[in-house]
């Protein structure tokens, strides 16, 4: 078989990854980067995508040595690795999806022009809809989805960001004066922004759940393999967040217009941005493939909370084994929608509360999760010559203390 054909066999988890991961960070955030900020934006963007990259690495590279998750290896640690991440899992289940849900919600009812619907009911029928998918459909039906939604939305934007960059920046107004970034609002900004970009870096866990899956319908990859496809995807997360962050810096920094904390506002502006620097016919293509990537988000966070929920109580409750039963993950999908759908009903279409408080925790948790994945794959759990190389290590280190000491800056901030 070509290397080609092995590498089209192989794509999913990585692949669910950029679906996954091209949604609040990319949509809202980047763009939000672009429009307030300018192009000084690009470089915390990509600090935060190559610092991060040892993280993720490790979920993929711990998976395909040991055929255990991350979160397993996690025990193997000790138990209170297993606590601290169970408990990070709880606090964001009540934040990641209810913040991606909201904007889902506003993109739909922009993209229908229903705007005598709540928030709050497109979101029910939304958990509705995605829930059945993922009970009914499985792993399979999302992996084949997501390979066609992910290749249009590359495409898509490829062509967006070429017109866009071809019409030019749009003209400042009269006296215009740079946002600061380095006060209080910039710099919780710039923690939501790096706390979510290219994504939560819990989320290392998930590409390994996803890889075990996988491998259940077909043989296993090696580990350069598995490196390989991953890498695609994550490549993919990094190029869209810049082109995202482009649009928004060349629509409108310099303009003061402010992009809406509303959901439905927020859908409304993005959309335009697209439709003003292409043209009005292509309003109803923009906004299908702005509402396909906040819904593939959704599937995709769905099922990997509630895959990893599952594994942790396998783990702290090993008398209960969970995470193969097919009754069991229906109730875990079902009950994560209530719990969210609880906390939609509870914030309205205010996204922006619900985006900071789970940007926050993400990125005050990044570097502890980021040590102990690093942990995971220097271990006794992997033979020396599948553990990362010098230079990772060395990227892992740096990626630690970058983001540590940019939480203590902002603390230092906060408190002085």
């Amino acid at each position: 078989m070509s290397k080609t054909k092995i590498l089209l066999r192989n794509l999913g988890p990585g692949l669910l990854f950029a679906s996954m991961a091209i949604g609040t960070s990319h949509l809202v955030l980047s763009t939000k980067a672009g429009a307030q900020y300018g192009w000084i934006m690009v470089i915390p963007i990509i600090l935060s995508n190559i610092l991060k990259y040892p993280f993720f690495e490790f979920g993929v590279r711990y998976t395909s040595v040991t055929n255990k998750t991350l979160i397993e290896g996690y025990l193997n640690r000790g138990k209170g690795y297993l606590w601290f991440y169970a408990g990070i899992t709880l606090l964001t289940t009540f934040t990641i999806l209810a913040a991606l849900y909201t904007v889902t919600a506003g993109l739909f009812i922009n993209l229908f022009k229903v705007s005598n619907s709540s928030i709050v009911t497109v979101a029910l029928w939304l958990f509705t809809l995605i829930s059945a998918i993922l009970i009914f459909g499985k792993y399979k039906f999302l992996e084949l989805s997501l390979k066609f939604v992910v290749s249009i939305l590359f495409i898509a934007l490829v062509v967006t960001t070429v017109l866009v960059l071809f019409q030019g920046p749009v003209q400042h107004i009269p006296n215009f004066e740079p946002t600061p970034i380095f006060n209080e609002v910039g710099l919780l900004f710039l923690i939501g922004l790096m706390g979510w970009m290219p994504t939560t870096v819990e989320a290392s866990s998930w590409i390994s759940l996803w890889s075990i899956e996988k491998w259940k319908n077909q043989e296993k990859p090696s580990l350069k393999e598995s490196l390989q496809e991953f890498n695609i995807g994550y490549s993919i997360t990094a190029i869209l967040a810049v082109f995202f962050m482009i649009i928004g810096w060349f629509t409108l920094y310099g303009t003061n217009i402010q992009l809406s904390n509303n959901a439905v506002s927020f859908a409304d502006q993005v959309v335009l941005l697209f439709t003003e620097h292409i043209g009005s016919w292509a309003y109803i293509f923009i906004a299908i493939s702005a509402f396909a990537t906040m819904f593939s988000t959704c599937m995709t966070a769905h099922d990997a909370v509630t895959r990893v929920s599952l594994d942790i109580l396998d783990l702290l409750i090993p008398t209960k084994q969970l995470s193969g039963s097919k009754i069991a993950f229906g109730v875990g999908v079902l009950l994560l929608a209530l719990i969210n759908f609880i906390v939609i009903a509870a914030f309205g279409a205010n996204m922006g509360d619900l985006v900071a408080l789970a940007t926050f925790v993400s990125f005050i948790v990044a570097p502890i999760i980021g040590y102990m994945n690093l942990k995971n794959v220097t271990s006794n759990d992997l033979d020396p010559k599948y553990r990362p190389s010098k230079n990772l290590k060395l990227l892992t280190y740096i990626g630690i203390l970058f983001l540590s000491c940019f939480s203590l800056y902002y603390f230092y901030t906060v408190i002085f």
